[in-house]
C-alpha cells in the first residue's frame, strides 16, 4: 500500500471540459495582448526566448502565432504553460472564473490530508497555475492540502524517468506513492517506474482502458 498520493488534475481532481471551456479560451483570448504588454518582464521574456529558440521564429510577433498555435492544437510545451498561468492569475485574481473540483474528490482529498497522508500534484499545467487552480477553487483555497507540485519541468508525463525524478524528489520510494489520472499512458510510465497506479474512469470523461489500472469512477473508491 502507498502512503503518499500523486494526483494529476484535468480529467482527475476536475473536469477537462472546465479548462477547455474556460481556462483556455480566456487565455488566447488575452495572450497577444498580455506578451506585448509584458515582454520585458523577466519571466516573460524567458518563455518568449524558449519559443524563439525552439522554434527559430524571429519575433516576439512570430512567438506569439506560434503559441495560439500550441493552445489550439493543446501542446503541453513549458513557456506556453508559463504564459498560461500568468494570464489565469489575472482571471482568478479578479474572480472571473473558479477552478472546479469534483465533489468527490474534494472530499476524499480533505480526508486524506486530515488523516496525515501526504498528498503531491504532477499536472502538465505549470506549478503556478497549478497552485492558483487550488487556490482559487470553488471549494475555496485548498492549496495548504498539498505538499508539493510538479510539472512537465520534471519531465513528460508519458515518460518513466519523470516520475522516479518525482519520487526522488519527494523522497520515498516510487512504491511508496500512488498515481491517480484519467490516462492511461500516464498510469503506465508511473508503474514502469515502479508507482502504484489508479485510473479515474469518470462518466464525463470516457478515459481510453485497458484493464492496466485499476479504473474508478470517483475518489471516494480509492484507497492508498
Amino acid at each position: 500500500m502507498a502512503r503518499v498520493v500523486l494526483t494529476d488534475i484535468e480529467g482527475t481532481t476536475s473536469a477537462i471540459d472546465f479548462v477547455h471551456r474556460v481556462l483556455f479560451p480566456y487565455a488566447r483570448d488575452r495572450l497577444p495582448n498580455f506578451v506585448r504588454t509584458h515582454a520585458a518582464e523577466a519571466d516573460v521574456r524567458a518563455a518568449l526566448d524558449a519559443v524563439r529558440t525552439e522554434t527559430g521564429d524571429a519575433d516576439d510577433e512570430a512567438a506569439i502565432a506560434t503559441l495560439l498555435y500550441w493552445i489550439d492544437i493543446d501542446r503541453k510545451a513549458t513557456p506556453l504553460k508559463t504564459l498560461q498561468g500568468l494570464i489565469w492569475q489575472s482571471g482568478y485574481a479578479g474572480r472571473d472564473f473558479s477552478a472546479h473540483v469534483y465533489v468527490d474528490a474534494y472530499d476524499q482529498l480533505r480526508a486524506w490530508h486530515a488523516a496525515g497522508v501526504p498528498l503531491y500534484v504532477y499536472s502538465s499545467g505549470s506549478i503556478a497555475a497549478q497552485k492558483l487552480f487550488f487556490g482559487y477553487s470553488v471549494f475555496g483555497d485548498l492549496l495548504p492540502w498539498f505538499r508539493g507540485h510538479f510539472d512537465t519541468t520534471s519531465g513528460g508525463k508519458r515518460e518513466a524517468d519523470s516520475y522516479r525524478r518525482i519520487a526522488a524528489a519527494i523522497g520515498v520510494a516510487p512504491s511508496d506513492i500512488l498515481f491517480l489520472s484519467d490516462v492511461e499512458a500516464e498510469l503506465d510510465a508511473a508503474k514502469d517506474a515502479g508507482m502504484g497506479t489508479v485510473q479515474l474512469c469518470r462518466p464525463d470523461t470516457n478515459p481510453e482502458s485497458h484493464g492496466r489500472h485499476d479504473c474508478v469512477s470517483s475518489f471516494r473508491d480509492i484507497v492508498p
